[in-house]
């Protein structure tokens, strides 16, 4: 009877600490950018019920099927549920034995005097060995044990008040994954000429993922390492990197640049998805006073019944001014990507680029291959009239002059930019008259309000006579306007 009452408090003690570790994980998920919501985590709860939780694996991957809501996510899932719910803290007295056994000394670290490079020598001897096996799971010890012996220096743990930034650096300095991936080569050559060429190819894409999953391996032990330490939730925000969707359009490399160009088509399609069933299913339309009065004859003048006139979905049509000058272009780039991807959901788009001088560019988008339209339009736009520094006021001016009456109630304009004019008139009056012809008048600014008014910005300038200036700094914001407009 004791023994049962002592299980029965150990297990409410592990099950508070888990559901704590879980809530933290939902919380430092949706700080990344992946959307996980109280119920999801409540189902995680249920999921863990129904499985092993001494497997590691059904654990991450029942987590995984409950939280994520694409492939993209994984990665950032990944890094999270490491520092999260960890294998262990610190390493285990299996990985230094692994380790001792692998150079055939004792743990005295890779910083001693005596024999301190033999000794890592021997380690990476036999590391290559297990990596040309194949051997995964002793491929994961040994990254463990690799940051046991060089990731610290004496008399300190593996991790870091920098998140293990320093730490992983002296491990990854002592194996050397080049280093690793260059041997493994010269080792597998020798069959080569036995060899036909895909078979080769094969057999180094296979050698570069294993030492990928060492890499991998060795990440998240830092990251294990150094949230015994301090809180996961601030290791979190110093070392797992924020989800693309959740990056700043304004500052990304070019592979993240590749990356969003290649998700913009599905992102299209979800959004077209979604924005025809709003229009299905919208509600009805306005009040139609005189049908509810009639009606209201038979219950004595009581409008128990009220009419409603038919509700008519309205297409709009889209005139977008993007600013395409400096690092704004690649804003410019996905909202133009974006929103011609779905130009089915419009009655029609007519885009217009500049920087100091103003063109028409709709027609490049006549074509299917909408990314090659907005390279050529990078290239080939004439919109350099001076000096290729933004001239707002021109550019505004100039729109209103040539096309302001072609804009009608129907239509809702969207300007793209950071509204710096360089210190030249604003034009502001040319704003102004677009908002009195248009239904409506959009500006998107991809800088953070907190910069807007500084410098040259004049934001304030356009934003009262604009619908609303809205911040958009990444894809996730971009998404959530272009289906509000749609």
């Amino acid at each position: 009877m004791g023994g049962s009452t002592t299980d029965g408090a150990a297990d409410t003690v592990v099950g508070e600490a888990l559901l704590a570790r879980l809530t933290a994980l939902s919380a430092a998920l949706r700080r990344a950018g992946i959307p996980v919501t109280q119920a999801e985590t409540l189902d995680a709860v249920r999921g863990l019920a129904e499985v092993d939780l001494g497997d590691r694996r059904q654990v991450r991957e029942t987590l995984a099927a409950v939280s994520l809501t694409s492939g993209a996510q994984r990665p950032t899932f990944d890094d999270l549920f490491d520092l999260f719910l960890p294998a262990r803290v610190g390493g285990t007295a299996e990985d230094v034995a692994d380790a001792a056994d692998a150079t055939g000394a004792d743990d005295r670290g890779a910083g001693e005097e005596d024999g301190g490079t033999a000794d890592a020598e021997a380690f990476v001897e036999e590391l290559i060995e297990r990596l040309l096996a194949g051997d995964e799971e002793a491929v994961r010890r040994m990254a463990r044990a690799a940051v046991d012996r060089f990731g610290r220096l004496p008399g300190t743990a593996a991790g870091g008040r920098d998140g293990g930034g320093f730490f992983r650096y002296r491990v990854l300095r002592a194996v050397d994954p080049h280093r690793l991936l260059q041997e493994l080569l010269r080792r597998e050559a020798g069959d080569d000429d036995a060899r036909g060429v895909l078979a080769r190819r094969l057999a180094r894409d296979e050698l570069e993922a294993r030492v990928r999953l060492l890499e991998q391996e060795i990440d998240a032990e830092v990251r294990r390492r150094a949230a015994a330490d301090r809180d996961p939730q601030a290791i979190a925000r110093s070392t797992v990197p924020a989800a693309l969707e959740e990056l700043d359009l304004l500052h990304l490399s070019a592979a993240q640049q590749a990356e969003l160009r290649r998700r913009i088509r599905p992102l299209a399609r979800r959004l077209a998805a979604r924005t025809a069933v709003r229009r299905r299913r919208g509600s009805d339309g306005p009040l139609d006073v005189r049908r509810t009065v009639r009606r209201a004859m038979s219950t004595g003048g009581v409008p128990f019944a009220p009419a409603f006139r038919p509700r008519r979905p309205h297409r709009p049509e889209l005139f977008l001014l993007c600013d395409v000058s400096g690092s704004v272009a690649t804003f410019a780039r996905f909202t133009l990507l974006l929103v011609h991807a779905m130009q089915a959901e419009f009655n029609g788009v007519r885009s217009f680029a500049f920087v100091d001088a103003l063109e028409e560019v709709s027609d490049l988008f006549d074509g299917e291959d909408v990314e090659d339209a907005v390279a050529r339009l990078l290239q080939e736009a004439r919109v350099v009239w001076a000096d290729g520094h933004s001239d707002y006021g021109r550019a505004l001016a100039t729109f209103v002059e040539r096309h302001g009456h072609e804009v009608t109630a129907r239509s809702t304009v969207v300007i793209l930019g950071d509204a710096r004019t360089n210190y030249r008139h604003p034009a502001a009056h040319a704003v102004e008259r677009l908002q009195r012809r248009a239904r409506r008048v959009w500006w998107l600014n991809p800088e953070p309000r907190t910069a807007w008014d500084t410098g040259d910005s004049v934001a304030s300038s356009y934003a009262r006579f604009v619908e609303e200036m809205v911040e958009v700094r990444n894809v996730r914001q971009l998404a959530a306007f272009v289906e509000r407009v749609a």
